[in-house]
This record gives structure tokens, C-alpha cells and sequence, in this order.
């Protein structure tokens, strides 16, 4: 069964707004296939304009990717959908949500199709974007890769979106990684601590294995932090402080914790990532791993804060000190609070002192105990729409991402 844009009384764009334009249900991989031809054959691709004559109004298949995305929750689904369906006029997609549900029961497959069309500008034609939301259960929600292969776009990009905690070492996500071109994630919403993901999702990148090839990978957890880094950087390049760039003695971040989530409750990704891009970019090496620290008094049935760790960077002969440590704060665990940075040179010393707010990064320098003028770097956070558009429009693998990637995963490798 369908509904045309007619039947929805939904014939009146507003720029901007998506606008559904077709739906339907069915219950079969073929259905899904006579639904989605369906949708282009009942959509009215002309609408009336001013002059009383035809004007075309919709875009047919304007799809540029294929978006599939791994719910493993309904609420997770629905929530990336919000998110899509924002872009359906800026990055046109046929996009897959895909949960499943019931493993131990028999094998059945529900799907809803769906025409989302914005219209750009008043006077451009609609864009519009295919949407299938599909659960599967029993042995067909077992083999999801199977499910997802038949429905791309051939000669099309694909971008696995997979939010939550994707179970990165399985068959199941080898499968869909080797269809893959690019995969996103966002490592801040992992649970507990993070770091085993974390060495699964460096070793994705780091090896070429599995049949996976060049695989992209966008952490949204390290897309929302480079203003830090644009802040970072633009610090240095004050003559007086760009010196003190070889001479950087000591890394600390400290992090948002809240009392009773245990040491390794509090997820660390974002710590990390600052402490991963500071050594690639640089050229610092792990001397010693960070290493858990137990203060004294502090227990492990989460009477103290969180995670406590140290470890040691070098540069030939230079050693740099490492410092995780966390702060009670309101804020969501595992939230970076400051980035701070000490250096020596020439006698002279330097203590940078990073933190953040909703719409700007502030830098505060000290020479030899004497404070700098405070920069402000006017940067506000950004949405998931802004984070997946961004994604979106990224080409092939960003060397820098990666190099922090792997050096956050070295930080915490196991002994």
C-alpha cells in the first residue's frame, strides 16, 4: 500500500522544509525494490505556476550517495532520520535504516519507503531523497549485509553511519565495512570508557585487511573538536610564542566526571583524540602508554571520579608528560574541559591553557608568570546535521584525522 503527495494533502513547499511526497509499506526485499520504482511513477513531477501553465516541480533521482545507517535501537533510528531528512535538499540520498529485532525468532522483514523533497530556493525544482526504514528479524536480521547489498544505488558512494557502540570486531560489521567507502561513527558516545573500540576502529584504519581496502573513517567526536585545534594552532603563531613549539615539556586534559560511574565508566575519546593530534602533528612518539593511576583514598566501586591517567611522549632526547585526569563538572562525562600545554625554552616558560564554551575557544598564555591578552576564537559547536553535511562532503581519508587517530589508540595499547 502507498500514498502519492496527493493523498497527503502535502502539495504546498515551503523552501527549506522537507516535505513528504510518497510513502509506503511492504514486507519483502522484491517489495521494497516495486515500492522504490514506484516512487518517481506516482510522484507528480509538475506542479501549476503562475502563468496557469506546467512547471516542473520535483527532481527525479537525485540521489549523489547511498547513506546506510545501523540502528540497533529504534530510537537511535529515528533520531539519524531527523537528522537526514535535514539534508535531503543540500546532499540528495537513498538512505537505509536498518534495526533489527527478534534474533531468536522467525526470519521476517518490515519496511517502510518514504519520498522526503525539499525545495532549495523559490525558484529551483524540488530535491528529493529515498528513505527505506527497515526492521528485520530472526535469521534475516542475522545477515543484515545481505538485506542492505540488493538496495544501494550501484556506482554510487556508500556511507555506513553507525551510531551507538558498533560491534566493530563481528562478521556482521566486516560484511558491511567491506561494502563500505566510508565509515561514521562518534566515539564520545561509546560505552564505558571507549578504548577497546577505540583499538578496533585504529586497526580498521591503520591495516587493509578483511577485504575492507581504503576504508574512510569520520569520527564525529574528532569532527567536533577541530576548533579546539584551529584555536591551538592560531596561538602559535604569535612570534613570541612559536618557539616554545619544540620545546613543549608537558600535555594535560582534564575531563568532565560525575562521582559514582567508576574509573572506567566515563568515556575518554575526546581526551584522547586532543592528546592524539597534539602528538602527530607534533611528531612525538609513545615512550610509555597511559597507564591508570589510582589516587589515594579513591576506590574502584566508583566512590572517586573517573580514570586517573599517565604516560610519556618523547621527540629524540625530549620528554613530554601525559596527564587524562578528570574533574567533577556538570558537564556530559567525558567532556574535554581544558587542553593545557607547557613548555621551556632558553631559560623562559610557557603554560597555554585551552577551554571551551557553546560558541567560542579561549586561550590563555603565561610567559615566565606573565599573563598573555586572552584570545577568542569565535567558534560554536556544531549540530549533527552539521557534523554528518560535513561528513558527507568529505573526499577520501584525512591524513590528519587518521595520524591522531592512531596515535590516540597508541596512547592506550594494551601491554
Amino acid at each position: 500500500m502507498h500514498a502519492t503527495d496527493e493523498a497527503l494533502g502535502l502539495d504546498a513547499p515551503t523552501v527549506g522544509d522537507p516535505l513528504l511526497r510518497f510513502s509506503s509499506r511492504t514486507t519483502s526485499l522484491a517489495g521494497i525494490e516495486a515500492e522504490l520504482a514506484k516512487v518517481w511513477a506516482a510522484t507528480s513531477l509538475t506542479t501549476t505556476g503562475d502563468t496557469g501553465e506546467a512547471e516542473r516541480r520535483v527532481s527525479a533521482r537525485t540521489s549523489v550517495l547511498n547513506l546506510v545507517v545501523i540502528a540497533r535501537q529504534p530510537e537511535i533510528g529515528a533520531r539519524a532520520a531527523a537528522v537526514i531528512r535535514m539534508l535531503a535538499g543540500r546532499h540528495p540520498s537513498r538512505t537505509l535504516i536498518v534495526s533489527s529485532a527478534d534474533p531468536d525468532g522467525p526470519s521476517w522483514l518490515d519496511a517502510h519507503i518514504q519520498a522526503i523533497c525539499m525545495l532549495p530556493r523559490p525558484d529551483a525544482a524540488e530535491t528529493c531523497a529515498e528513505f527505506i526504514d527497515l526492521v528485520a528479524g530472526g535469521e534475516a536480521g542475522r545477515h543484515v549485509a545481505a538485506i542492505v547489498a540488493p538496495l544501494l544505488v550501484h556506482d554510487l558512494p556508500v556511507t555506513l553511519w553507525w551510531p551507538g557502540d558498533p560491534p566493530l570486531g563481528t562478521r556482521q560489521a566486516v560484511d558491511m565495512l567491506a561494502m563500505a567507502d566510508r565509515l561514521v561513527v562518534d566515539g564520545s558516545h561509546w560505552s564505558g570508557d571507549g578504548l577497546d573500540r577505540l583499538q578496533v576502529l585504529a586497526r580498521l584504519v591503520g591495516e587493509h585487511g578483511a577485504g575492507i581496502g581504503e576504508l574512510a573513517v569520520s569520527d564525529f567526536a574528532m569532527i567536533r573538536q577541530s576548533r579546539w585545534r584551529e584555536a591551538i594552532a592560531s596561538s602559535f603563531d604569535r612570534p613570541e610564542l612559536r618557539p616554545f613549539l619544540s620545546g613543549i615539556t608537558a600535555i594535560t586534559v582534564r575531563y568532565a566526571a560525575h562521582r559514582g560511574a567508576g574509573p572506567w565508566g566515563t568515556n575518554l575519546i575526546k581526551p584522547l583524540y586532543h592528546v592524539g593530534w597534539l602528538a602527530s602533528r607534533l611528531g612525538l612518539v609513545v615512550a610509555a602508554p597511559l597507564r591508570p593511576v589510582v589516587p589515594d583514598g579513591a576506590s574502584e566501586s566508583g566512590d572517586d571520579l573517573g580514570l586517573r591517567m599517565t604516560g610519556r611522549l618523547r621527540a629524540s632526547r625530549r620528554s613530554v608528560a601525559v596527564a587524562v585526569l578528570p574533574m567533577a563538572s556538570p558537564m556530559p562525562p567525558g567532556t574535554t574541559l581544558t587542553v593545557e600545554l607547557s613548555a621551556e625554552r632558553r631559560g623562559a616558560s610557557l603554560e597555554v591553557v585551552v577551554s571551551a564554551e557553546a560558541d567560542a575557544v579561549m586561550v590563555h598564555a603565561t610567559v615566565d608568570g606573565r599573563s598573555m591578552p586572552v584570545r577568542r576564537f569565535m567558534a560554536p559547536r556544531r549540530t549533527e546535521v552539521e557534523l554528518l553535511a560535513e561528513t558527507i562532503e568529505s573526499v577520501g581519508r584525512d591524513p590528519v584525522a587518521v595520524a591522531a587517530l592512531l596515535a590516540a589508540a597508541e596512547l592506550v595499547r594494551p601491554t
